[in-house]
């Protein structure tokens, strides 16, 4: 429940702090006061959008704070599951910078807005006069059926197997329509890779052939290099290997003059040797380079075709049309195989699809018998609101093909007459009967709503007199069944029986104007209420009736000394 608001800095709100009872409270002021400003801030606890332009002129940021007590609310496992601590207070924080920056936390935790929307759902419902329009859509209806019949298991369940239906669905489309591509292009394909086939292409084929084909271009020029090189090495008359040994047998013959000697000689040795080696290895190279036009023609053409086919391709390597291949030849696999993988997919959806009827079935069923006792339930709480031929029946329908929420279509049919002919909620009914629709929609299904509080803002709008009378009695025993009940209104009748009654109003001065909320006492309460009975103006007549409104109102009403400003 609703222990404490906090708001700072918030529209026309500067500083509030104010606390809240259980059971039924009132919330009253004139049109503009600033109710609608508290439920805006209430509003971004519930994960609504922030505008930035609600932030007080002049201020950094805005800050709305609630505590709530959730000891018997059994929401441990939502704390446990977001890794948030748990405790019997629960602390909801919003705060929404001038630069459009937000932040959320839940027990001084950060999270996301996600997170604090799907708790603070669960904390507190605010309903609206807008909300009213809900009693026309259907998934506003279904969703009354499934909270009667506590399909929500049963509803996870079903929605599960839905997606996974319908994604298995989507991946058939995509393997047949990829299919019929695919056959489209089949003998495109099997040419484009028979050629590739037929080519048999290897890895580093191209570097080892543009370096043949410059060999043999350069062939003579390089056989006559080679030899000039291996006379200069081998010739006998001033070869280079022929000067060495001439060197060496010098320095052999000052060794014993001369002992360094030897070691020159040594090292002319090695180089001779080493010399020689390259000497011979010229002469095999001169000897084995030939020019072969046979040859060449043979590696040009080669050339050519690997030139051609990656001209075609678009790629520049012999690796990059070898990988083209293998892809060709995945597509031709995945072809000739693609009857066997449709098969499977059909078989899948099949089950899926079963599965999901066998789920609508069961959902269908409890809507059912959760439709009868709303009629039968609506039709006791019309009736004690002044409307006793009022006629509400839940007309239940089947879908061509499983949505989201089953195979149901449902409407809700409405006529205020006896005789009436039943027709949607809103082409039938009148504001007032509208609101005491929806109040006892609400009333029917909050014995279902594990919701600790529920906020109607001027649900009692087109109602006056006995009426009213009657809304406030629906609205005071929900608030004695052990949740928190908060009714804006602008009805005395209904004002009366708050177990607390809270008045926002607002000020102005030379440069702002201020709203502000507090607790009436109760001499304050029987003014309020004769204000709202007659005006401006206070007669002994419109006091004496504040005063008997009360006290035949709530029992619960307790005289306060004390109240809060902000």
């Amino acid at each position: 429940m609703l222990r404490s608001l906090y708001i700072q800095n918030y529209a026309l709100i500067e500083r509030l702090d104010i606390d809240f009872e259980n059971g039924f409270s009132v919330i009253t002021g004139e049109t503009g006061a600033g109710k609608s400003i508290i439920l805006g801030a209430i509003g971004l606890l519930l994960g609504q959008r922030a505008d930035v332009k609600s932030i007080r002129r002049g201020t950094a940021k805005c800050i709305i704070e609630a505590r709530f007590d959730v000891s018997a609310c059994g929401m441990q496992s939502y704390f446990s599951q977001n890794e948030i601590d748990y405790d019997s207070e629960c602390i909801l924080r919003r705060e929404v910078a001038v630069s459009g920056k937000s932040r959320a936390f839940i027990n001084d935790s950060p999270v996301s807005l996600a997170q604090m929307k799907e708790l603070g759902e669960q904390l507190i419902d605010i309903h609206s006069q807008h909300q009213n329009l809900l009693l026309n859509t259907e998934g506003f209806q279904l969703n009354v059926l499934d909270i009667l019949a506590q399909n929500e298991p049963l509803l996870s369940t079903y929605q599960t197997s839905y997606n996974d239906w319908k994604q298995i669905c989507r991946c058939l489309d995509d393997v047949l329509a990829q299919v019929e591509r695919d056959k489209a292009d089949e003998d495109y394909v099997r040419f484009q890779l028979q050629q590739l086939n037929e080519a048999a292409l290897r890895a580093d084929e191209q570097d080892e052939l543009e370096q043949e084909s410059s060999v043999l271009s350069h062939a003579e020029e390089i056989k006559a290099a080679l030899y000039r090189t291996e006379q200069m090495l081998t010739s006998d008359e001033g070869g280079l290997l022929s000067t060495l040994k001439d060197c060496q047998g010098v320095l052999n013959g000052l060794e014993r003059v001369y002992p360094p000697a030897s070691e020159l000689a040594s090292r002319i040795e090695s180089t001779y040797i080493e010399l020689k080696d390259v000497a011979q290895e010229v002469t095999d190279r001169e000897e084995e380079t030939e020019f072969s036009p046979e040859r060449l023609d043979e590696v040009n053409n080669r050339l050519n075709l690997i030139y051609s086919l990656e001209q075609k391709h678009h790629v520049d390597t012999v690796e990059a049309l070898l990988a083209l291949a293998e892809d060709y030849s995945a597509r031709l696999a995945a072809i000739t195989s693609s009857d066997d993988r449709i098969v499977e997919l059909q078989a899948k959806r099949d089950a899926y699809h079963t599965k999901i009827m066998e789920l609508a079935a069961e959902l269908t069923k409890c809507r059912l018998q959760a439709a009868r006792r709303l009629e039968e339930q609506m039709a006791v709480r019309l009736s004690l609101l002044g409307m006793p031929n009022a006629r509400f029946v839940v007309e239940s329908g089947a879908r061509k093909e499983p949505g989201l929420h089953g195979m149901d279509t449902v409407r809700f049919l409405f006529s205020a007459n006896k005789n009436g002919m039943l027709r949607d909620i809103s082409s039938v009914a009148s504001g007032g009967e509208i609101a005491r629709v929806m109040l006892s929609v609400k009333a029917v299904i909050a014995g279902a709503v594990k919701l600790p509080t529920i906020v109607f803002d001027e649900i009692d709008t087109g109602v006056s007199g006995e009426i009213a009378d009657r809304m406030a009695d629906i609205m005071q025993e929900m608030g004695n069944e052990g949740r928190q009940v908060i009714s804006i209104t602008h009805l005395p009748q209904i004002a009366a029986r708050g177990r607390a009654h809270y008045k926002v109003y607002k000020e102005d001065n030379d440069t702002e104007t201020r709203s502000f909320i507090r607790r009436l006492s109760s001499e304050e309460r029987v003014e309020e209420l004769a204000h709202m009975l007659s005006g401006a103006v206070l007669t002994d007549a419109a006091l004496n009736n504040a005063r008997a409104l009360l006290s035949t109102g709530s029992s619960d009403n307790k005289p306060l000394n004390t109240h809060k400003t902000i």
